[in-house]
């Protein structure tokens, strides 16, 4: 069972590393052309960041599912698999249909979705849940920035 979890796990992750790259694209006109907070990063953070997530939500995953019982792996997964769908929800509508309110409430989900997984995380390993922190932080900062969006644009 923990190699299937496991397995669930690294699936969840590429499920949100492939929609993302389908989706999210911030080289064309359209995005350029919005109005950015203020506050808004520059943009070779979010070339350092998300490669950091990526794999430390899959070492989460891998590690998670290895330590704790079933039940909560399964907890931690379907909570993942909750916020990967609105983190998705978000690039699509963001990115496509351009759809700023609908993606700033997707990605305040997936904010809110991943503080069940950080508590199991720094519940199974001290060190996971420490080394997923800049992961909730990101999402709660991406949230309001894309709040944000919506609201200037």
């Amino acid at each position: 069972m923990k190699t299937l979890t496991a397995f669930t796990g690294i699936a969840i992750l590429a499920a949100y590393i492939i929609g993302s790259g389908l989706w999210v694209n911030t080289g064309d006109g359209w995005y350029r052309s919005l109005n950015q907070p203020a506050w808004q990063p520059p943009d070779f953070i979010f070339g350092i960041i998300w490669p950091y997530n990526f794999i430390v939500l899959g070492i989460a995953a891998v590690t998670i599912a290895q330590r704790a019982t079933t039940s909560t792996t399964l907890t931690y997964l379907t909570f993942f698999a909750l916020s990967v769908i609105c983190a998705l929800i978000w690039a699509y509508q963001f990115y496509r249909p351009h759809n700023l309110t609908v993606a700033a409430l997707a990605l305040i989900g997936t904010a809110l979705l991943t503080i069940p997984m950080l508590i199991i995380a720094f519940r199974t390993s001290l060190g996971v849940g420490a080394a997923m922190l800049p992961y909730q932080i990101w999402v709660a900062i991406a949230a309001s920035l894309s709040y944000q969006y919506s609201r200037l644009n």
